[in-house]
């Protein structure tokens, strides 16, 4: 009977290991640059590549999977891809579970508690939705009661995973964007968020306005305009993503090989 509380409490502790290993990546003192991936394949190309640690792009696995953004595949499908990547490779995995696939506290947590026991360190949730194919922001007031009413059930159950919020405010290009984010980002700082991410936001000085306004990590996506890593660095950014960027290069690098081959009726340019 000794026995097996001894274990369970090995197990928890791991799993606290890995949450806590994850979490230091965005203390650190050069930004934590995740590899986004879609498969196995794209998940050992970063592991050998010796990244600190991978997120899903769920765009990308939508794609891949004949899906639309948007949680228009099952979350069973979401299961699938990441249990295999998590199995294949030993970089800490966060997840994009997109709105959270579930209306209620309850169920998105449920939805949480599931990638947890398979490992996973973080997830991203994003504060907006989509409705007759059109992207819009959420209700921050309710949001923010659903952030926290989720961290408060995860407590209860002594869950601790990573908690990215994306806020689309400037990747919506919503007026008073600065204004807008900023409110919202102190309410998810209040609901319990560990790290805050902008999608889209490029400019220089809002990126160091948005620093100096919250105590949580930032984390922005990789844009045309994005200032180079180390000017990122010295502005306080801790977290840079790759979305599905290199998803859509290598399918276009794919596409244009073939057309070549075909072209020339060779497979030189290929080798």
């Amino acid at each position: 009977m000794a026995t097996e509380p001894k274990n369970i409490f090995v197990q928890t502790n791991k799993e606290m290991t890995t949450y806590l290993k994850f979490k230091e990546l965005h203390n650190q003192t050069q930004p934590l640059i995740i590899g986004n991936v879609w498969n196995v394949q794209s998940a050992k190309i970063y592991e050998k590549l010796n990244f600190q640690a991978i997120g899903t792009s769920s765009a990308a696995i939508a794609h891949s999977l004949g899906y639309e953004d948007g949680e228009q595949m099952p979350f069973s499908d979401v299961l699938f891809i990441v249990e295999r990547i998590k199995k294949s490779v030993t970089l800490p995995l966060s997840v994009d579970i997109e709105f959270g696939y579930g209306k209620t506290a309850t169920e998105i947590t449920d939805n949480i508690i599931t990638l947890e026991k398979l490992g996973i360190a973080g997830i991203n949730i994003e504060d907006s939705f989509i409705e007759n194919n059109e992207r819009k922001l959420k209700d921050c007031v309710p949001f923010s009661r659903l952030l926290k009413e989720v961290k408060t059930i995860l407590t209860q159950q002594g869950i601790s995973i990573f908690i990215n919020v994306r806020c689309d405010s400037f990747l919506l290009n919503v007026p008073n964007t600065l204004q807008v984010t900023n409110e919202r980002l102190k309410m998810y700082e209040q609901a319990g968020s560990d790290g805050i991410f902008l999608p889209c936001i490029t400019k220089e000085s809002d990126i160091a306005t948005i620093v100096l306004q919250t105590k949580l990590p930032l984390n922005v996506m990789c844009m045309p305009e994005l200032p180079n890593f180390e000017t990122l660095q010295k502005i306080g950014v801790k977290r840079i993503s790759m979305g599905n960027f290199l998803n859509s290069y290598a399918y276009t690098a794919l596409e244009n090989m073939t057309t070549k081959n075909l072209t020339e009726q060779s497979f030189k340019a290929l080798f």
